[in-house]
């Protein structure tokens, strides 16, 4: 059994890892958190929080810190981005936070990153955080594990937990099933100024806009004062990219034929970051000896479902629950946190891909979409949506 004493050693310092890391010292866990970057921080724009984060931002001791962050838009529209009509949407006021006890919100991933990085450097005696530490190679030993860094050093610690992402090196070691799944999307990203974009186009919503083989989200962050954009569309020449810059014109031959309305916000935008999008097939296998996977290293998902972040928090709190419950078994805590979280990001990986078809249809396909998804509910869309926000 391992000690209390000896920390678990986290690779990565995104939002998954500096949640275990916050999660575990809640529960006098010491943790070493190794980031391969000079310092802690976030790439990327907005991100959307469902109700079943709201309850993991309660058990890390953040709500307070997010909700002064968050924008906590009124509905979630999806519109034709052809023909400029309404195709559904999902009132996200009273009623909404009374059937799930918890609010809807987006927010910029940099401060929500931002949240964590303080929760966790308040708890330095618990939480040492490391930057420029690439981790190469994981092994298990005797009494517990050693991490291998790009210099050939090596760390020990009670346990590993792999939260380096989409690219894991961690789960090389414990799954070893080759590189992620090229989707053949790529997404656009921008962030604006909220006083550039006309008036009439400043919903208080999370909207997409779909399209044949396209679609583009739009929302507010930072108190209403940025608005966050991501367009998204086929394309086959990228075999991988992530914040690279984005070709304008590539961008408008995909999007010339939409509706003015969205296009207009495209065309306010002078430069674009460009991420390839991939995922991989759901896996039972998560855990090896005492070292487990957690968050994209994990389940990486398209973002269709807009549930990374949530699901990277419900997976530390969880994880951290059970290492608890083993009373510092790692290798029972590892499986029986696996055991709980996989069927569930399994379905929230195959859904987001789901969705993009669904966002995506063109033609008849399309059509059909309209006609099914017209006239619903918010109670229809509420219940459609329960096993995900009900969760975990």
């Amino acid at each position: 059994m391992a000690q209390k004493t000896v920390p678990v050693l986290i690779v990565g310092g995104g939002i998954g890892g500096l949640g275990a890391a916050l999660a575990l010292a809640l529960q006098g866990i010491p943790s070493r958190v190794l980031e391969q970057a000079s310092g802690f921080g976030e790439i990327g724009a907005g991100i959307q929080l469902g109700p079943n984060v709201f309850r993991m931002f309660h058990r890390l001791g953040i709500s307070d810190a997010i909700e002064k962050r968050a924008v906590f838009v009124d509905k979630i529209i999806m519109m034709d981005a052809v023909a400029g009509t309404p195709i559904t949407e999902v009132p996200l006021g009273k009623p909404f936070r009374e059937r799930f006890g918890q609010p809807y919100a987006v927010i910029h991933r940099a401060d929500l990153h931002r949240a964590l990085l303080d929760a966790c450097e308040a708890r330095g005696e618990l939480i040492s955080l490391e930057t420029k530490t690439s981790v190469t190679s994981v092994r298990d030993t005797d009494d517990g594990v050693v991490a291998v860094t790009g210099d050939g050093s090596e760390i020990s610690g009670a346990a590993l937990i792999g939260a380096d992402g989409l690219w894991s090196s961690v789960r090389a070691y414990v799954a070893d099933d080759g590189p992620p799944r090229v989707s053949g999307h790529v997404a656009y990203r921008a962030v604006l100024p909220m006083e550039q974009v006309p008036k009439e186009m400043r919903w208080n919503a999370a909207t997409l806009w779909a399209g044949p083989r396209i679609h583009l989200v739009h929302y507010p962050l930072r108190n209403g004062e940025l608005m966050n954009l991501v367009a998204v569309f086929h394309s086959d020449r990228y075999v991988e990219g992530w914040n690279a810059p984005g070709e304008v014109d590539e961008l408008l031959r995909w999007f010339k034929d939409i509706d003015p309305r969205p296009l207009s916000l495209i065309d306010l935008v002078s430069e674009w970051r460009m991420w390839v999008l991939c995922d991989r097939d759901p896996i039972s296998k998560w855990s090896r000896g005492r070292t487990t996977l957690l968050g994209d290293a994990a389940h990486p998902m398209l973002q269709y479902f807009a549930q990374g972040a949530c699901m990277a928090l419900e997976d530390a709190v969880c994880l951290a629950d059970k290492v608890t419950a083993a009373d510092g078994d790692y290798g029972e805590a590892f499986k029986a946190y696996q055991a709980e979280r996989y069927l569930r990001t399994g379905r929230v990986q195959l859904m987001a891909r789901f969705l993009g078809d669904i966002y995506h249809a063109k033609d008849v396909e399309r059509e059909l979409r309209n006609q099914m998804l017209a006239g619903r509910t918010p109670e229809t869309s509420y219940q459609g949506l329960a096993w995900l926000y009900d969760g975990p």
